[in-house]
């Protein structure tokens, strides 16, 4: 057989949907299991945006599109970020793709030259698709460690040390996955000092923007002398649970004639259908959004003071997102596992509760110690009795 090439055979992968896949065949053959692993939304898309994409349908928008997506949703997107940043945006710089997460390997490819050494630095742990993409482009990607006591922001002056003449690209994601981290004003102050002192790129993740628990959303965007170098990365996916609709938009002056033609080489166009709801997600009432923001709200009060009832376990409260990210370094030892991946299967098969462990997110953070991740995108009742199966396996295991 014709060889596989070494940048597919290894791949890096979300091992959020490798576990789901073992929590679809432990349910399939009957095992009750209460799920803490995946992180959409749990709330059905809201009717006006569905009704859109009905009206869409039956209107014929039925072809292809531009590739930086339909003028209306550009227009759109350039006037909800206006709103949202604080900054002055033309619809020009907007592209619209299948999803946010294409933006992460455009940006790596529009902004670094393969087999050159050039560098990306990103956020560990964090969402695994940033070394993944880095690598496969054939550029180095850095680690930037967020650590717990800084509640799992950076140490800005280690940013610096890392910065080399190879550097081209600083990712950023606030509020975080998988901690739930919020970058403040201030550290996106003495980053963009930083960045602007190296001539660097910046991607900054903000697909949970509207997530943010306490007080509001800072994008380093908004930082004096920053918008024409950030690419403002959001969609649709988490704010309008609107996951499967698979649709997302980038915001660079500079770069978005070039991730149209990434766009143009890869998929075309983003769905056409699908690009007439998020009209209405972005235009229409802000209402039903609005209550799912306060629910994630509780859901996160109650997750964590639940965790925290935990033997063996210690959580910070996250800022944003929906995700907790407990300490269980006390626990490991109490229940006699090596480390947060043999707690996360043992977890699995001997409490049914579903949780990804640390090393899902990348490499474990020198002397920072064991972690798992836990998704509240999930009712009240899922949460307290996650929570029990939780202190019962302690109970039952404990050495």
């Amino acid at each position: 057989m014709p060889k596989i090439s070494s940048r597919t055979a290894n791949l890096g992968t979300e091992n959020a949907f490798v576990v789901l896949k073992e929590v679809n065949d432990l349910v399939a053959r009957g095992r009750e299991i209460i799920s803490f692993c995946i992180g959409q939304p749990d709330f059905n898309t809201p009717p006006n945006i569905c009704e859109a994409a009905v009206k869409a349908i039956r209107d014929g928008r039925h072809g292809y599109t531009p590739s930086a997506g339909i003028p209306e949703l550009r227009e759109a997107v350039a006037d909800y970020v206006s709103r949202t940043r604080g900054v002055e945006v033309n619809p020009d710089w907007v592209v619209i793709a299948n999803g946010a997460k294409p933006f992460i390997g455009f940006t790596i490819l529009s902004v670094t030259d393969y087999g050159k050494g050039h560098e990306v630095l990103y956020p560990n742990p964090g969402f695994p698709i940033y070394s993944t993409q880095a690598l496969a482009h054939g550029v180095v990607p850095v680690p930037l460690h967020l650590l717990e006591g800084r509640g799992f922001s950076f140490d800005v002056d280690r940013i610096e040390s890392l910065i080399t003449p190879h550097t081209r690209l600083l990712i950023l994601n606030s509020p975080h996955n998988p901690t739930g981290g919020i970058l403040t004003r201030e550290t996106l102050e003495r980053i963009a000092e930083i960045v602007l002192r190296h001539d660097l790129w910046v991607y900054s993740d903000e697909v949970y923007s509207r997530m943010v628990h306490d007080g509001g959303f800072e994008s380093i965007a908004a930082v004096s002398g920053m918008l024409d170098r950030t690419v403002i990365c959001d969609g649709a996916s988490k704010t309008y649970a609107m996951t499967g609709w698979r649709l997302g938009y980038a915001v660079n002056r500079e770069l978005a004639p070039y991730f149209s033609t990434w766009m143009t080489n890869t998929t075309s166009c983003p769905n056409h259908v699908a690009q007439w709801a998020m009209v209405e997600a972005l235009k229409g009432p802000q209402e039903e959004t609005r209550k799912m923001m306060a629910v994630f709200r509780q859901r996160r009060d109650l997750m964590v003071k639940g965790l925290n009832e935990v033997e063996g376990v210690t959580c910070l409260l996250p800022g944003g997102a929906f995700y907790a990210w407990p300490n269980v370094t006390k626990l490991c030892s109490m229940v006699g596992v090596s480390d947060s991946e043999e707690l996360r299967k043992r977890l699995l098969y001997d409490a049914g509760v579903a949780v990804l462990a640390d090393i899902h997110f990348g490499a474990r953070v020198p002397g920072e110690g064991q972690h798992i991740r836990l998704s509240y995108a999930t009712s009240d009742e899922n949460i307290l009795s996650g929570i029990e199966r939780l202190k019962d396996f302690v109970r039952t295991h404990r050495k």
